[in-house]
């Protein structure tokens, strides 16, 4: 056999084993296209808005400290000091986050170094439900920005129940929770009904309602006889009475209550009720084009009062998780403690998906811990923290300019 017998020829060279063959090699583009959609998927901006934030929250950080500023002062002539700060810097503060919402280092005990993660899942609760209500309204095409009405309005009357209505426990604690989801449900339903009615703007309506149930709420903590303690002279309650208390998850020495576990119950329901249910279908599908869901049949007027009556439930049992778990003490005018307007933010970093709010909710519950960890231990205004929470916001709703930032490739048009 000559060499040149031994050389494939061109036509052999080019040609590949038909498909389907065991010598057929894997398909090229499979990997490609795997990494592709990850890489241009919603969870991966997402992911990415988050790590972007800290950075530039890192920077802040650099900004604020003291030692890192006067060792930026003679960088030049000692770069390592500077390097050396701002390690610490940003070390220290990351370090006490962690500390502060997963677990603390420094304990001396498992018992004591597991408290901060109980205090995350306890934030986190009323932001899980909360988000849940706001992002089931986004699925159905509708921005519920009323979640601090909603929340105070349902407060109210938990509260009301709470420390008004004598009844055994858990009786007791049922009917206040369900007092708050009621008046959540009916606060949001006013907003949908108008919306299904006169086609006002359910961003105005709820944004005006926010304004009124903050004062209605101010005015029954101001008045004897309807929620305001008596021999009172402040806005506030009576303590919830002893029946109608979230009981706690893991005894007296952590504050973690009832309040998460139904915050669980709250994501799985709505995870079936927007895939598994007929009622979702048709959230989903208004969401997407009204017009088109009209034509289909779909009740849309009728479907916007649904909706926005079960988001306002879910925000109403984040009401009542405050009144009735960690603000014990009583009704104020301050028990959404912001987290109406962070369950936006928690809706968003979700993408408006039950298990993505879960996630989200964890993660800035943990931001909540941590934050005063940050400021007693090294020093760090807590108003970092909101620094960065807004710049997740901020680059979650510019997905372009993440995927720049990152040169991740553009999202191909279905």
């Amino acid at each position: 056999m000559t060499h040149a017998d031994e050389q494939p020829t061109e036509v052999e060279t080019q040609a590949s084993p038909p498909p389907g063959s065991e010598d057929s090699p894997p398909e090229a583009g499979r990997w490609h296209e795997t990494l592709r959609s990850i890489t241009t998927g919603n969870a991966m901006v997402a992911f990415l808005s988050v790590l972007l934030a800290v950075l530039v929250g890192s920077i802040m950080i650099l900004a604020t400290d003291e030692e890192v500023r006067s060792a930026a002062g003679y960088i030049t002539a000692r770069p390592g000091d500077f390097f050396s700060a701002a390690r610490e810097a940003i070390t220290g503060a990351y370090g006490a986050l962690f500390r502060g919402s997963i677990y603390n280092t420094r304990a001396e005990d498992f018992q004591t170094g597991i408290r901060p993660l109980t205090e995350t899942l306890k934030f986190a609760a009323p932001l899980i439900t909360a988000g849940l209500g706001v992002g089931l309204a986004f699925r159905a095409g509708l921005f519920n920005i009323g979640g601090r009405g909603q929340m105070l309005l349902a407060g109210g009357a938990a509260g009301w129940v709470g420390t008004q209505v004598d009844l055994p426990f858990p009786l007791h604690l049922v009917v206040a929770v369900a007092a708050g989801m009621l008046a959540g449900a009916l606060w949001a339903g006013l907003a949908g009904l108008l919306k299904a009615r006169t086609g006002a703007h359910e961003v105005i309506v709820t944004i005006m309602l926010n304004y009124v149930g903050f004062y209605l709420v101010f005015y029954a903590l101001s008045t004897q006889g309807i929620l305001q303690a008596p021999g009172s002279i402040n806005p506030k309650s009576l303590p919830m009475d002893d029946s109608a208390v979230l009981p706690k998850l893991a005894g007296d020495r952590y504050n973690l209550h009832l309040g998460f576990l139904l915050a669980l119950v709250a994501v799985v329901v709505v995870w079936w009720l927007l895939s598994r249910s007929s009622l979702g279908y048709r959230f989903r599908a208004v969401g997407v084009n009204p017009h088109a869901a009209r034509t289909a049949g779909i009740d849309v007027g009728r479907t916007y009062v649904i909706v926005m009556l079960i988001a306002g439930s879910l925000v109403g049992l984040a009401g009542a998780n405050q009144v009735l778990g960690t603000v014990t003490s009583g009704v104020t005018v301050d028990l959404d403690a912001g987290i109406g307007f962070d369950a936006i933010t928690v809706a968003l970093l979700g993408r408006s998906r039950p298990f993505g709010i879960l996630a989200a909710g964890l993660l800035f519950g943990a931001f909540k811990a941590g934050g005063f960890s940050m400021q007693a231990s090294e020093g760090i205004p807590v108003d970092i923290v909101l620094v960065i929470q807004s710049l997740i916001v901020l680059f979650i709703a510019a997905p372009p300019l993440v995927r720049a930032v990152f040169r991740l490739p553009a999202k191909e048009a279905k």
